[in-house]
């Protein structure tokens, strides 16, 4: 009995989960993101974007004008990010399949993926507490 519960304990490991994907390494995730900002879609439609400073500090956005600072980190073959005002981190598998690239938060559903719809080196737009204030962020 205990080579069955073993073996299924071996299925439900998170590189099992990740064993259909292409992985983007962390490494080239840097590559890939530094100095741009990346916009996401959900299910077909805008999700957010992600501004990529240096020293891989990140500013997010809803899309909503409110914007979040944090940074990200690699752990393994996950992409980490910490925002100010979060308690833990949020980890994601970034991946490719063909020329697309895709997010998938580690140990969710796959109909939640992300997947990437544009790249540019714009900053984001971050309004900040007055009305009419916007600030462009320091790198």
């Amino acid at each position: 009995m205990k080579v069955s519960y073993i073996a299924l304990a071996l299925l439900a490991t998170p590189a099992a989960a990740t064993d259909d994907l292409d992985l983007i390494s962390p490494s080239e995730f840097e590559a890939f993101t530094s100095g741009s900002t990346l916009y996401f879609n959900r299910r077909g439609a805008p999700y957010g974007a992600e501004q990529y400073l240096g020293g891989r500090k990140v500013i997010w956005t809803f899309l909503d004008g409110t914007c979040q600072r944090g940074i990200w980190y690699a752990a393994q073959d996950e992409i980490c990010f910490v925002y100010d005002g979060q308690a833990g981190a949020q980890c994601w598998y970034f991946f490719k399949t063909g020329d697309t690239k895709s997010a998938r938060v580690v140990g969710d559903n796959p109909v939640n993926d992300l997947t990437v719809v544009g790249q540019d080196t714009q900053p984001l737009s971050c309004p900040g507490p007055g009305v009419g204030v916007s600030y462009t962020p320091a790198g």
